[in-house]
């Protein structure tokens, strides 16, 4: 009997053994892939990410189809109350009366979103701000990213002086708040979406800096880079093709987080008037115009007129930097090797 329940074991494990040498051995980049199609909450933020970015792309499309635009005025359709909701409760029977009205008041254009104080369609602009503000976070991002990286590597792999001129820079650059150094810009030169990218890239990419320069710290040590330098590869050649290759997950995981946390700045320097100007859409300078309707009443109904005004834009900048957050959550997580407890 004992000598079946071993040969029982010893076939179980010989069969394991096989299943486990017929598999197709894992690649760095398939783990992370699995990390991540496990991860439902990253999954989730770029499907919301990718979205907005689809919407932005085809802002033109959606607001031909729809007979609106974003600077187009109209006064005396003022104000107007979201039309979504009033046209659902028409298509289910329960209010025949205030969608037709609303419609019959915008001369037979639906505004969705509503209508802003000068009559312009809330979603027109919405679309068209996510385009401004979605291509300055990413641009300004990649910026960023790109001086962070070159400096930090350089700084981290020569070392000595080199490296305390670059961190003697960094160290006094960040004494000083990024927001008041952006609003000291802002309000010498005019900002437009070109000049304000240009700001927050040269003004960003200090953390990106330090963090580069200590994964370089680490790397630089490795028995690759060991055995590059002594086969006589040149420093620019192993920065390039050793150094800068295996510090990519820290390098994506900081400018998804950078890409949140810019579109954050540029809405908070659009809401302080300091961003990019109207008639110009963006989310922060929406923002900023709807803050000086928040308490306004409509006369008869003493109902308030612009909070849908509020509303949109700030549940836009609040999912899509909490989307970015999570990216770059997730994408730590997926790419780190050291965690050993995987979503």
């Amino acid at each position: 009997m004992a000598v079946d329940q071993a040969q029982t074991n010893v076939a179980f494990k010989g069969a394991q053994s096989a299943d486990l040498l017929a598999r197709k051995p894992q690649t760095y980049l398939g783990m992370a892939l699995a990390s991540l199609r496990r991860d439902r909450l990253t999954l989730a933020a770029f499907g919301f990410v990718l979205l907005i970015g689809l919407l932005a792309l085809g802002a033109g499309v959606i607001t031909s189809a729809i007979g609106v635009n974003p600077t187009q005025t109209n006064p005396a359709n003022q104000f107007q109350q979201p039309y979504l909701w009033p046209y659902i409760q028409w298509m289910l029977g329960f209010d025949p009366v205030t969608a037709p009205t609303m419609l019959y008041k915008s001369g037979g254009v639906p505004h969705w979103l509503g209508t802003d104080q000068l009559g312009r369609d809330q979603l027109a602009r919405l679309l068209y701000g996510a385009r401004v503000s979605l291509s300055i976070a990413l641009v300004a991002a990649a910026l960023s990213m790109v001086l962070g990286v070159a400096v930090g590597a350089v700084a981290g792999y020569f070392g000595g002086r080199v490296d305390d001129i670059v961190m003697w820079f960094i160290t006094t650059m960040t004494t000083i708040p990024e927001i008041y150094l952006l609003i000291i810009v802002s309000s010498i030169f005019r900002p437009t979406p070109l000049t304000l990218t240009l700001f927050l890239g040269f003004l960003g990419w200090f953390g990106t800096a330090r963090f580069m320069r200590g994964n370089v710290f680490k790397v630089r040590t490795l028995e690759y880079t060991t055995a590059a330098r002594a086969l006589g590869a040149s420093n620019f050649r192993i920065m390039l093709r050793h150094v800068i290759p295996n510090s990519l997950p820290i390098i994506v995981v900081i400018t998804a987080v950078d890409v949140g946390a810019l579109i954050l700045v540029e809405s908070v320097l659009s809401f302080l008037g300091l961003g990019v100007q109207p008639p110009t859409p963006t989310w922060g300078n929406m923002l900023n115009r709807a803050n000086d309707f928040v308490f306004l009443r409509d006369p008869v109904t003493r109902e308030f007129m612009g909070l849908h005004l509020l509303f949109w834009p700030g549940l836009l900048i609040t999912l899509t930097v909490l989307s970015f957050y999570l990216i770059g959550d997730g994408l730590r997580d997926a790419l780190d090797p050291m965690l050993k407890n995987r979503k």
